[in-house]
């Protein structure tokens, strides 16, 4: 078993977590002063905001988040991923380098961690652990083994310290930014981070993500086009999840790939999509492309990490039938009337207001328009969204936060239109979606 011994220690104490963050937060504002400081005597008037958000503050942010890992670093990902209309750019753009991979545990924390999660015997279950993960990101880490038939796996380790420490994580990150001023005054996200906070329990529970794994291994079972890791229940606890393998490479590789099988692959996800909110009513919402891999050997993709799959009530699932089917025939006030079935709209919205959300979803639901291959990659749709979803909170006022499903949901559709981006993909959207359209 080799062990590589280039890593950090993760915090893993909720006392030691705040600190480090309270810690963070007085760098940044002795740090404001002094380039203030700095700028008044230059005979300059510096706005706050420009201050806080230098590269050396913006850099302590992100790399603190870093070490912190779990719930810490989450938030740091969801705000860089979703929130790019409500934070400054400047954020956004560091905070995108906590997609990236975290560091990993040394080997002595990794052992102390298997150990309480497995038994004292944690090696009597393999005839190799390698040590030096295969990846490591916010909630854990992958390392390759082999159980002792032989069979090679893929076991996560969570980092020591994130399931008791995902509330005040949150809290902390969410107060170091607020009172920054980073978001604005008028967004009420107390709603969305208690949310949030349910969704990253459900994340570290990893023995419910290895059930929610095998409910789609039964969904997809008949499903050439996919191909599942198993769960080694055995090897598998609340901080451990032991799976078996799955030989796939990254799916924006595929980029290089003829046309016709990066529409292959498209075809295959959206299809997948609309099973899953529709049929399934059970949605994987993590869009990181590193979910998914293909195999080109066999020519199936690669689903990976279902910590994040969520239940969608038949009456949310039903409210996206009605809007998309409107969609498809371009019927605003239908597209309305799903939307309040939905829960988009507060009591208090004006008309222009709504007019505006129904324009931004016009914008989104542009693939189903017509009948025929949209391309994707010739499109400006991901940036023409962000563009009218910014007008409506800076120029129409409008902060109310949609439904939780509504985010996590637009998350996934999000993600998905950025890899079919990516890979250049044409699509017919419409064709994908008929067997579940409804009429008007």
């Amino acid at each position: 078993m080799s062990e590589d011994t280039q890593d950090s220690a993760v915090p893993s104490g909720r006392l030691t977590r705040m600190g480090k963050l309270g810690s963070l937060a007085t760098r940044v504002a002795t740090n404001m002063a002094v380039e203030g400081a700095k700028q008044l005597a230059q005979g300059k008037r510096p706005k706050a905001r420009d201050l806080l958000l230098t590269p050396g503050n913006a850099m302590r942010v992100a790399d603190q988040l870093a070490q912190l890992r779990g719930a810490a670093m989450k938030v740091g990902q969801l705000l860089s991923m979703d929130a790019g209309d409500l934070l400054p750019a400047e954020l956004t753009d560091v905070l995108a380098r906590l997609r990236s991979n975290g560091t990993p545990m040394p080997p002595s924390q990794l052992s102390a961690v298997l150990e309480k999660e497995l038994g004292h015997d944690w090696k009597h279950n393999f005839i190799e652990f390698t040590f030096k993960p295969m990846a490591a990101a916010s909630i854990g880490q992958v390392h390759s083994a082999h159980a002792d038939d032989g069979t090679r796996l893929a076991v996560k380790v969570q980092y020591p310290g994130v399931r008791d420490s995902i509330d005040s994580d949150v809290n902390n990150v969410m107060t170091l930014l607020g009172v920054t001023g980073l978001i604005p005054a008028g967004v009420d996200y107390h709603s969305l981070l208690d949310e949030a906070k349910k969704q990253l329990h459900a994340e570290a529970d990893y023995q419910l993500e290895a059930r929610q794994l095998e409910t789609y291994r039964e969904h997809l079972s008949g499903d050439s086009d996919f191909v599942l890791p198993g769960v080694y229940h055995e090897m598998t606890s609340p901080g451990v999840l032991a799976m078996t393998y799955v030989e796939g490479q990254p799916i924006e590789s595929l980029a290089s790939a003829s046309q016709q099988v990066r529409d292959r692959v498209m075809h295959a996800l959206l299809r997948l999509f609309f099973k899953e909110i529709f049929s399934f009513r059970l949605v994987q919402t993590d869009p990181n492309f590193a979910n998914y891999q293909f195999n080109n050997n066999t020519g199936q993709l690669v689903l990976l990490d279902f910590g994040a799959a969520r239940h969608y009530s038949e009456a949310v699932s039903e409210g996206y039938r009605k809007l998309f089917s409107a969609a498809t025939i371009q019927d605003r006030e239908a597209i309305a009337d799903a939307l309040s079935q939905i829960g988009f709209f507060s009591e208090t919205i004006l008309p222009e207001q709504k007019e505006a959300v129904v324009d931004i979803v016009m914008i989104a639901c542009e693939p189903l328009f017509e009948d025929k291959a949209y391309d994707f990659g010739s499109s400006n749709l991901a940036a023409r969204i962000s563009e009218a979803g910014t007008a409506l909170s800076m120029e129409k006022n409008y902060w109310h936060t949609p439904p939780v499903d509504a985010l996590f949901l637009h998350r996934k559709i999000g993600g998905m239109y950025l890899l079919a981006a990516r890979l250049g993909a044409s699509i017919n959207v419409r064709e994908l979606f008929e067997p579940y359209r409804v009429e008007s």
